[in-house]
């Protein structure tokens, strides 16, 4: 009691304590990161090995067996570990226990895969060591094309120029793109040739990187000057390589164009990507952490926009799909129920309490509890996502409780005919311990959620906080804003004003007095139905049971199970169709395997591209 009787003896302190809460949560909404769901902080590592040539039994058995071994000694909080092996690259993913330092875990993998390289097979690379959690996904696919534009210039503007630049945007991570041709000088060589010239592959390679170089050479001093000296034997265009000597055979000199043929080509294709039936380039973005998929889809944008100009005017970079759409559209339906779910509640309360001011007073303290609990959730470091949206529209009904229980009492207390302060005192004392009682177990109910783990944890655990922080900002504040409020709002028992309202013509009035009526009557039918179960308690129980046994044996058996349900974006620009069967298909590279090389440095999303795009495989 000592809160409410502070509160109405420095009502101008809770005032101002409103206002601040209301810039807070204001604050809080502005600055939180936004997203479809919390946070899935599963902390995975991967470890990327490559080796041009090498078999996928080769690449299991010499280099990731080693590896795995090693990094199980080493490496502390390992969950587990998996692997694929591909032709030339094998991929592990070392997933950690929740809460590992990933910084530490990450030095480690680091510091045993660099000792291991010496005892590996020679000329094995060290690894890529990629960092990344279950909330790294792809929040946008970006279609790159241009009339005019072949496939190595797409790929050479997509991976030098684009990429480079979104890796800027805070939050985005742009893995490679699919689709394209990477440019690569080859070497063709005539084997008939280098059998009459009784010359070996080895030999071209060889005449190749030896004058083929770039080496510093310092600097000469010459009088009072310093100059820098630079050699460079290396061609400046690709043809010249074909003009390089071999070796002097009877003083014949033989060159590479004698026995082989060096172009600007490029590697095999392992995946091609056709944007309305022409040749393109497929690129991901990726949302990394705990950044906000809203902010990354429009720094993504604002970038795009802004180096459209150091790109070719044919090239046209297209939205394939745009997750911000769906978060904005989940995001939305959840705000506008949960604003349709207070108005309601406030309709209620205006039609049972029949007074504006209670439901002033109601309706000022559910909103201020919200941003009550999204000031503690923003402390946290959580997001504003569908789940504790979805646990604040839920407690908008439960917040109703300590504000009406506290106003309908302090009016109970006012009809008896005591004055206005001594009425919030005593109708706020009256009902103390029930309200924290009942506020205590709804609470209590969320309380099981923080002991989930796994996925589970990360998706309910924010739900269970957005209602708990809510809740006992709703006690609280029922202690402290409301007698505040109602101090200078509601007024003292009038008789002369119900005689006025019994007689009065106002339709509002009317409505209220004929509710009140019926509600009575109502009430009385409710009194006589469980006066009659009470006394009939155990046929009234049987039935019960009865009935809850058929319904669960009924409908039990029909129900599916499904991490999540099923959900279609209200609105979209894209429409879906069947992913074209060539996007399902996948040349095999090895026996262990039939995923392309391409997605070993990043996991391949599983959305497909929209109706006019399609991946297809390189015909073996």
């Amino acid at each position: 009691m000592w809160i409410v009787r502070l509160a109405l003896r420095r009502p101008y302190t809770f005032v101002v304590a409103a206002l601040l809460i209301l810039i807070l949560g204001a604050y809080s909404i502005l600055t939180m990161p936004t997203d479809i769901f919390p946070n899935i902080d599963i902390p995975v590592v991967t470890v990327v090995w490559h080796f041009s040539g090498m078999s996928a039994q080769q690449m299991a058995d010499r280099i990731v067996s080693n590896s795995e071994r090693g990094m199980t000694i080493t490496v502390n909080d390992i969950e587990h570990i998996e692997s694929q092996s591909y032709t030339g690259v094998r991929i592990i993913k070392v997933f950690f226990q929740p809460h590992v330092n990933v910084a530490q875990a990450v030095a480690q993998i680091n510091a045993i895969c660099s000792a291991e390289v010496h005892s590996l097979p020679p000329g094995t690379l060290p690894p890529f060591i990629i960092q990344y959690n279950a909330s790294s996904v792809p929040v946008l696919q970006l279609g790159i094309s241009g009339q005019g534009l072949n496939e190595q210039q797409l790929n050479d503007l997509a991976q030098n120029q684009i990429r480079t630049q979104l890796a800027t945007v805070e939050g985005a991570q742009t893995p490679y793109p699919y689709g394209g041709k990477q440019r690569e000088i080859s070497v063709d060589l005539n084997l008939p040739a280098l059998q009459a010239k009784g010359l070996t592959p080895a030999d071209v390679v060889n005449a190749i990187g030896v004058q083929n170089i770039i080496a510093p050479s310092g600097t000469i001093k010459i009088h009072r000057f310093e100059y820098a000296v630079e050699t460079n034997s290396a061609p400046e265009l690709v043809e010249q390589l074909n003009n390089l000597p071999i070796k002097t055979v009877n003083g014949a000199v033989l060159y590479i164009r004698d026995v082989a043929h060096v172009r600007d080509g490029n590697p095999p294709q392992t995946n091609i990507v056709r944007v309305d039936g022409k040749r393109a380039i497929l690129m991901n973005v990726l949302k990394t952490g705990s950044a906000s998929t809203l902010d990354i889809i429009r720094g993504v944008r604002e970038r795009l926009a802004a180096i459209k100009s150091q790109l070719p005017p044919q090239l046209k970079i297209n939205a394939l799909s745009d997750q911000s759409i769906f978060v904005r559209s989940a995001i939305d339906g959840v705000v506008r129920e949960a604003i349709i779910a207070a108005c309601l509640t406030a309709i209620m309360i205006l039609i049972f309490l029949g007074s504006w001011r209670s439901t002033l007073i109601i309706a000022i303290s559910i909103p201020l509890s919200i941003l009550c609990s999204l000031a503690a959730l923003a402390a946290l470091h959580k997001t504003i996502n569908i789940m504790t949206l979805g646990g604040m529209a839920l407690a908008v009904g439960i917040l109703v409780d300590d504000a009406t229980v506290a106003i309908e009492n302090i009016n109970r207390n006012l009809e008896a005919g005591k004055e206005l302060e001594l009425a919030i005192l005593d109708g706020s004392a009256q009902i103390a311990v029930p309200a924290l009682v009942s506020t205590l177990a709804i609470c209590i109910v969320f309380v099981p959620m923080f002991f989930l783990s796994g996925v589970a944890h990360y998706l309910f655990v924010p739900m269970a906080e957005a209602v708990v922080f809510a809740m006992l900002a709703s006690y609280l504040l029922s202690r402290t804003v409301v007698p505040t409020m109602a101090k200078y709002l509601l007024e003292e028992h009038d008789d002369a004003r119900d005689i006025r309202n019994r007689v009065s013509r106002n339709p509002l009035v009317r409505f209220q007095a004929a509710f009140e009526t019926g509600f009575q009557r109502f009430r009385r039918f409710y009194l006589g139905l469980l006066t009659l179960c009470v006394d009939h308690a155990v046929i009234f129980l049987l039935c019960f049971f009865a009935f809850t046994v058929v319904s669960i044996a009924g409908l039990l058996p029909w129900l599916g199970q499904d991490f999540f349900p099923r959900s279609t974006p209200a609105s979209s620009r894209f429409t879906s169709a069947p992913t074209p069967a060539c996007a399902l298909r996948k040349r095999p590279r090895s026996a262990t395997t039939s995923t392309p090389p391409s997605a070993a440095r990043f996991p391949r999303t599983s959305s497909s591209p929209s109706s006019t795009t399609s991946a297809c495989p390189t015909p073996a």
